[in-house]
């Protein structure tokens, strides 16, 4: 196994994040993902979620690096533990990891060591989105399902669960239905498929898609909503604070509670008026707007 002194030493981190990702039946907790105060840098984020009562996190391997250029990784571990933060995920940062292509083996390597830095950290879980453009045929999904296996085995060597996003624009991986039989054929004990609710409510998918999934099988949440507009003019900056869409995220919770899971719903945002904006500020509005909707759905 691949395990340095330092990934020992975090092991409190790590075995919070495990009870963030299995708290009582049918209830969940609220995160943050880096990408919504992305403006805001790595520690001057994670200290404005902190007074906002934030507690749990999804950490990106681009603020990271930033905050690397001038300080240690060890630092970057003490900002987690002094502000009593509990990072739940992390955004590997890794291009090419699902569909075929002839750069899969370095995103491969890319891949091990983004699973040595960021378990460091005490992180348990990374994911990667789906995103590709490329034309694919029938067959590039066999070799997808190998290339799961493959993520599987690297993020076994760190103990770590990789996880993949479908993405509604994805010429690839777009739906929650595709992801799940992949993954299932993958069949990995170390690779599993992550949720985002925006991905899903505006994408190619059907509310009655939730009921296909397996007891415990979703190894993490995104959690966002859909503004009301046509879907042809949505993208990535049109996402916004659950509560404030159209998204019938009550109903998309109480199906992911009655299919087993208990972990974090992570917020991830990306218009600029939450990215540049005050990281408190913005935790404060997220904070009160989630909850709410989680409450509604008995989650919390």
């Amino acid at each position: 196994m691949m395990i340095s002194r330092r990934v020992m030493l975090t092991t409190p981190l790590a075995l919070a994040a495990e009870r963030a990702a299995s708290a009582a039946p049918g209830k969940m907790t609220l995160a943050i993902h880096q990408n919504t105060s992305a403006g805001a840098g790595y520690r001057k984020s994670l200290e404005g979620w902190s007074r906002a009562g934030i507690k749990y996190v999804e950490v990106t391997a681009a603020l990271l690096d930033e905050f690397l250029k001038t300080d240690s990784l060890a630092a970057a571990h003490r900002v987690l533990t002094d502000l009593g933060l509990t990072p739940v995920s992390c955004a590997c940062g890794v291009q090419g990891l699902w569909e075929p292509n002839p750069n899969h083996a370095a995103a491969l390597e890319n891949l091990k060591k983004r699973c040595e830095m960021f378990a460091e950290l005490g992180l348990t879980r990374i994911y990667a989105p789906t995103a590709t453009t490329q034309k694919v045929t029938l067959d590039d999904y066999k070799t997808g399902v190998d290339n799961m296996r493959a993520v599987g085995e690297i993020a076994k060597q760190f103990r770590m669960t990789a996880l993949a996003e479908f993405v509604r624009t994805s010429s690839f991986i777009s739906t929650l239905t595709t992801l799940l039989k992949m993954t299932r054929l993958a069949a990995h004990p170390n690779m599993g498929p992550l949720l985002d609710c925006y991905h899903f409510w505006s994408g190619l998918n059907k509310l009655e898609d939730l009921d296909l999934i397996r007891r415990g099988e979703i190894g993490h949440v995104h959690f966002q909503d859909v503004p009301d507009m046509p879907r042809e003019l949505l993208d990535n900056t049109t996402r916004l604070i659950p509560g404030d869409g159209v998204s019938p995220l009550t109903t998309i919770l109480r199906k992911l509670a009655d299919k087993g899971y208990a972990g974090p719903l992570s917020v991830e945002l990306f218009l600029p008026k939450f990215q540049q904006g005050d990281p408190s500020e913005v935790a404060r509005e997220i904070r009160q707007k989630s909850e709410a909707v989680m409450r509604q759905a008995r989650v919390m």
